[in-house]
C-alpha cells in the first residue's frame, strides 16, 4: 500500500520505519501516514504508534493519539493495550497531547476509559476537562450524565459550554431543565453552547439565545441550524433579517433561506426565502451553490425544478451534479406523496 503526501509516497513498512527511528518531521508524516492505512493493516501499525506515544516530541506524540483513534475499531474492539497507553497520556505535560489522547478514545467509544475520563473532568485542566466532556458522552451516553451534570457549574466557560453540549447529545430527559440553567450564564459562548443543545432537543426556550446569534458571525451557521431543527415560528422574522444583512456569509444566508421555508410555509417570508435559494444557485462561488441545492433538497418545491435543471446545464452545475440529481429526485417524491431519504446529519 502507498500513499501520497504533499512531499513523497511512503509505504506503510517506510513509515513504520520512520516513526520508530527517523527525524521528528518524519515521525510526524509517519504517524500520520499510518492512521489513514486500510482495514488489513491497522492492528499491525497499533503497536508502533502505542511506542510513539513515548516519543520525545510532543508533536509526535499528539499525531501518533490522533492515528491511534482513527486506526481503531468503535466499541472497544481495540486491544486493552492500546486503550492504556491512551489514557496513560491523558496525564502528558503536554496540551495537545492530552486532547488527542481523550478525542482518540472517545473516536473508539473505549468502555475501558470511562472512569478515567470521568476524574479526568472532575480534576483535570482545563483544556482535558474540555474534551473528557464530549468523549464522555461518546462513549456511554447514559452514564455520561451525571459526570456530565456534576460539571455544569465548571468554573472554566469553555468547559461549561463543551459540558452543554455533551449534556444535549445524551438526550436524557433530565438534560433540558439543567440547560436551561445555563441560559443565564455570564460568557456569551457557554449561554450559545446551552442553547444550541437546547434546540437540537426541541426547546423552545433556546429561541431567544439562538436569535441573538444571529449576529455573532463565529456561530450564526449553527444558531441557524439550531433554529431550523426547533422550528419555532417566532424566529422568522429574525431568519429573514439575515438575508439581507451585510457581514453574514452567503453560505449563512443560503442555509436561513432554507430554514424559513422549513419553519414557516406559506408565510409572511416564505417567498422572499423561495427567490433567494433560487438566486442562490447563480452564486460565484460553489459553496453558496452548494448549500443552496442541499436546501433546495430539503425544502424545495417544483418551483424549485427548472432553476436546477438550468443549473444542471451549466458549467457550474458540473461540480453538483449528483447533488442536484438527489435535489430533483427528493423534490419529485414531496410532490408525489412519497418518501423522500433523509438528509445527512449536520455537524
Amino acid at each position: 500500500m502507498s500513499m501520497l503526501f504533499p512531499t513523497r509516497q511512503i509505504t506503510v513498512d517506510a513509515a513504520l520505519r520512520d516513526l520508530a527511528a527517523g527525524p521528528t518531521r518524519a515521525k510526524l508524516v509517519a504517524a500520520q501516514a499510518l492512521g489513514d492505512v486500510g482495514p488489513d493493516d491497522r492492528a499491525r501499525v497499533r503497536p508502533a504508534l502505542c511506542a510513539a506515544l513515548a516519543d520525545d516530541a510532543a508533536a509526535v506524540r499528539a499525531e501518533a493519539a490522533a492515528a491511534l483513534g482513527e486506526v481503531g475499531e468503535a466499541g472497544g474492539a481495540v486491544e486493552p493495550a492500546v486503550i492504556a497507553a491512551l489514557v496513560a497520556r491523558l496525564d502528558d505535560g503536554d496540551a495537545s497531547v492530552r486532547q488527542a489522547a481523550a478525542i482518540a478514545l472517545g473516536t473508539l467509544r473505549a468502555a475501558g476509559a470511562f472512569t478515567a475520563l470521568a476524574a479526568a473532568l472532575r480534576e483535570g485542566p482545563a483544556d482535558l476537562r474540555f474534551q473528557a466532556a464530549t468523549s464522555l458522552a461518546e462513549i456511554d451516553p447514559i452514564a455520561a450524565f451525571a459526570p456530565l451534570a456534576a460539571a455544569l457549574d465548571d468554573a472554566d466557560p469553555q468547559v461549561v459550554g463543551a459540558v452543554a453540549l455533551a449534556l444535549g447529545a445524551t438526550a436524557d430527559a433530565r438534560a433540558p431543565a439543567l440547560l436551561a440553567r445555563v441560559l443565564d450564564h455570564a460568557d456569551r459562548g457557554a449561554r450559545f453552547d446551552a442553547g444550541y443543545a437546547l434546540g437540537l432537543l426541541g426547546d423552545r426556550r433556546a429561541t431567544p439565545v439562538l436569535i441573538a446569534a444571529l449576529t455573532d458571525g463565529e456561530r450564526d451557521w449553527d444558531a441557524v441550524v439550531a433554529l431550523d431543527r426547533l422550528g419555532d415560528r417566532e424566529a422568522a422574522p429574525a431568519l429573514a433579517a439575515l438575508l439581507d444583512r451585510r457581514g453574514t456569509t452567503p453560505e449563512v444566508q443560503a442555509r436561513a433561506a432554507g430554514a424559513l421555508c422549513a419553519i414557516d410555509p406559506g408565510g409572511a417570508h416564505d417567498a422572499r426565502a423561495r427567490a433567494h435559494l433560487v438566486a442562490a444557485l447563480e452564486a460565484r462561488r460553489l459553496t453558496v451553490r452548494g448549500v443552496a441545492v442541499e436546501e433546495l433538497a430539503r425544502v424545495g418545491g417544483p418551483w424549485a425544478l427548472a432553476p436546477l435543471a438550468a443549473l444542471a446545464r451549466r458549467r457550474r452545475g458540473r461540480d453538483l451534479a449528483d447533488a442536484i440529481a438527489q435535489a430533483e429526485a427528493a423534490i419529485r417524491a414531496r410532490a408525489a406523496g412519497e418518501p423522500v431519504p433523509a438528509p445527512p446529519e449536520e455537524a
